[in-house]
């Protein structure tokens, strides 16, 4: 019995080396082929550079492009707050202004304008004069062509924009019946802006820019400080120079070209002794 417990003793030493050194074989083997060991059978350390986002970094390097935000402490961009949406005008914000003061509505926003200095009443009260005396009468009148409504200063309420030109003019064959109303919405025929300093830069953008998407026809921009007269016409929605005119020249300016206008009757007197 003693001999056979010995036997088996002999047997499980041999059979447990003879595993330990499969173990130790298969282990070269793969240490062999794995180049992250160097064959050594020893696993080799790497350095491997993980890229770290950091604000003062990427602001300090031109390849990386324009920094929007520095990130917070969670990783993530700061975006500023945006305030409550501008609120759009109302008609009873214009009725709050003074009748000293022009006002307007134009993309939402009260445009107030001062009252016109001298040289701009001159031009409009001339060239008005000028227009309204043959056109504004029923048409066949014998003292002029006529065919035309035309007022100084009239209110238009086209879509949400409230605008008032210098003078507007509208055909009596589109507009049989005067209308008796505050504020028109039919659209003019044509329309003129004598322009200020003040009003210059809205006249020649924003307001003309309605006037062409309402559809206006004709469209007159009057200077009275460079005593020039431009002349636009509506064609397929965009403005096209019909014609310049300056200092004292005798015009036929569509569409009243059947009378003939002498603009220095339009500029403030150059000497207390010019007449008009």
């Amino acid at each position: 019995m003693a001999k056979t417990r010995e036997a088996v003793k002999i047997l499980d030493r041999v059979t447990g080396n003879d595993r330990e050194l499969r173990h130790r074989i298969a282990r070269e083997k793969l240490n062999a082929s794995d180049p992250g060991t160097g064959g050594t059978g020893t696993p080799l350390t790497r350095n491997v550079l993980l890229p770290r986002c950091t604000a003062s970094r990427d602001a300090a390097s031109p390849q990386r492009g324009t920094v929007l935000a520095p990130p917070s402490a969670h990783g993530r961009a700061i975006v500023a707050p945006m305030g409550p949406p501008k609120r759009r005008a109302t008609y009873e914000d214009l009725m709050q202004v003074p009748d000293t003061k022009v006002a307007e509505i134009i993309d939402g926003e009260l445009v107030v304008s001062p009252r016109p200095a001298s040289p701009h009443a001159h031009a409009a009260t001339v060239l008005g004069s000028d227009v309204t005396g043959p056109f504004h009468r029923g048409p066949g009148d014998p003292a002029g062509p006529g065919g035309w409504w035309i007022l100084l200063e009239p209110e238009l309420h086209l879509a949400e924009d409230v605008l008032v030109p210098d003078w507007a003019g509208w055909q009596r064959d589109r507009l049989p019946v005067f209308p008796d109303t505050p504020a028109f919405t039919q659209v003019p025929d044509w329309v003129c802006e004598v322009i200020s300093p003040s009003t210059g830069r809205i006249d020649r953008s924003r307001k003309m820019r309605i006037y062409a998407r309402e559809g206006v026809s004709h469209l007159w921009f009057v200077e009275p400080q460079l005593e020039t007269l431009e002349i636009y016409r509506l064609e397929s929605g965009r403005w096209v120079v019909v014609g310049t005119h300056a200092g004292d020249e005798a015009v036929r300016a569509e569409p009243f070209d059947a009378v003939e206008l002498r603009l220095g009757r339009w500029w403030m007197p150059r000497n207390p002794a010019a007449q008009l």
